[in-house]
């Protein structure tokens, strides 16, 4: 049976009063009802002057303190005045988000981020950074000088000069900051700052894992080589198809000709047509990166006359939509918006523990495990026959 909203309201307000300052999620949690449904309630509960409403947040009212006041104190503090010394709301900052523009996997990060970052009453100025080596930099220096107190960042980092060439300056950012679904180089001036990024070491292993619990024994990467998740997974895939018992033989290749750091050059490795190395190596079994090359190379693979899965099971990288085609690809789907959420929450912890005036503490390096969603493009390996027949003799 329903609660009836009177007897939710007070003990909305019994437990702002005995706790300070009090997250409207945590308390929609408590309760078991919407977020939606628990700010209507404090918005009413407000309306009628017994509590105060912040951003994502429910403040008890205080009695006017005097030098004689007798209300409750702990420490020469009221409860409220401690709850909200480390609540990373009380000072009303914005937190600057800076992204890449159209770049939909990052966008799926930068949802999860906001949710947090609403439910705790932060506001946020969204910066979109072009595709330009170095853009990054004065969107941070600009969010600054408009008084952001944290950052969150996913820089584009094309390759690995420009990746390297923006350490330096963002160790050096004066505010709380977290780098979102970037791993820098291990002992760079950047390494000493908080991420929180995907094991894409892990994903590669589960596709290849699946291809091969499926008797796949020659697999193909086709992936970019333009984002720190492309070089991932690249690495990923040579060490494992290099050292997995079940796998015969294995290559990789570009994914297409505009995958990589600067288009308008060379670049040693050139793209080379998906079903030509497939049928060169006998491989039965893809792992294709990004989600729209994955679709187009599948494509490919049809038109050349391999059909998938029949004759040729693929893996895409990424999921964004990779689920939307003739034939919905099984796809390692990134924990996106858990990514942004926990790189979130992570800066909120870093916001409030400044806000208390405590130890900032160590950095941190989390990261999340991807999984994998099967669905209709990978199957058993086909059967080759070991001893094809042969003309009868005349």
């Amino acid at each position: 049976m329903r609660e009836p909203v009177d007897l939710r309201r007070q003990r909305i307000l019994a437990a702002v009063q005995a706790r300070g300052a009090t997250r409207v999620s945590d308390l929609a949690d408590e309760l078991a009802v919407s977020v939606v449904t628990l700010r209507r309630d404090v918005e009413e509960l407000a309306r009628a002057g017994k509590l105060r409403r912040g951003h994502g947040v429910a403040r008890p009212i205080l009695p006017e303190q005097d030098e004689g006041g007798d209300h409750a104190r702990q420490g020469g503090r009221t409860p409220a005045a401690g709850a909200d010394a480390a609540d990373p709301a009380a000072d009303g900052g914005p937190v600057a988000v800076v992204v890449p523009e159209r770049h939909a996997y990052l966008y799926e990060m930068l949802h999860g981020a906001r949710t947090a970052f609403e439910e705790a009453g932060v506001r946020i100025a969204l910066h979109i950074a072009p595709a330009a080596p170095g853009a990054e930099q004065p969107l941070v220096e600009r969010a600054l000088a408009d008084g952001a107190r944290g950052l969150l960042v996913a820089p584009r980092w094309r390759s690995l000069t420009t990746e390297e060439a923006d350490y330096t300056w963002l160790a050096r950012v004066d505010v709380p900051t977290v780098v979102m679904e970037r791993r820098p180089r291990r002992g760079s001036a950047l390494h000493a700052v908080d991420t929180v990024c995907t094991d894409h070491w892990y994903g590669v292993h589960l596709a290849v894992e699946h291809l091969t619990d499926l008797g796949h024994r020659r697999i193909v990467l086709a992936a970019r080589d333009d984002s720190p998740t492309a070089r991932a997974v690249r690495a990923a895939f040579a060490e494992i198809a290099a050292e997995h018992p079940l796998v015969d033989k294995w290559a990789v290749a570009l994914s297409s000709p505009s995958a990589v750091p600067e288009p308008e050059r060379e670049h040693e490795e050139k793209p080379l047509e998906l079903p030509s190395l497939m049928a060169e190596l006998g491989a039965t079994g893809a792992l294709l990166h990004g989600d729209v090359d994955a679709l187009m190379l599948v494509q490919s693979l049809r038109d050349a006359g391999m059909r998938v899965p029949e004759d040729c099971s693929a893996i895409a990288y990424d999921d964004v939509v990779a689920g939307l085609g003739s034939t919905p690809l099984t796809a390692v789907s990134p924990p996106k918006a858990e990514v942004g959420r926990a790189a979130a929450e992570l800066l909120l912890h870093r916001l409030g523990r400044r806000a208390a005036g405590g130890a900032v503490g160590p950095a941190q390096r989390v990261e999340l495990l991807p999984t994998l969603k099967v669905r209709g493009s990978t199957r058993s390996a086909p059967v080759r026959d070991p001893h094809p027949s042969t003309p009868a003799a005349q």
